[in-house]
């Protein structure tokens, strides 16, 4: 039996549509090519799921004595936190609504 482990990031400041064109490049990979593509991509996205694939593999190794070199990234889940409501002030008295989208990222990992 495969054993997963995962780390959860909730409400990051990272719109989820833009955090899953990050996830979606690593999604399947073994740990140490996830690590190595993440570490050289220009997105904010990046930085975030690189802290929260560390925190699954040191999950795994802590908790379940894992094998850091046969670990691959098993799943990815970039869901839709709430959302901050900010207004701005228009033009003639009115304002409009800012809106400042969360989500929650969650990384397993599994050996291979």
């Amino acid at each position: 039996m495969t054993m997963r482990v995962s780390a959860t990031l909730r409400h990051a400041r990272i719109s989820a549509q833009k955090c899953r064109l990050v996830a979606d490049v690593v999604r399947g990979q073994s740990v140490d090519k996830a690590l190595h593509a993440l570490s050289f991509m220009p997105k904010k996205g990046a930085k975030m799921l690189k802290k929260v694939l560390l925190s699954a593999i040191a999950n795994a190794e802590h908790n379940h004595g894992a094998d850091i070199d046969e670990l691959k990234v098993a799943n990815i889940q970039i869901n839709q936190a709430p959302v901050l409501r900010r207004y701005r002030a228009r033009a003639k008295g009115r304002g409009t609504r800012i809106i400042k989208r969360n989500s929650h990222i969650t990384v397993q990992v599994a050996d291979k």
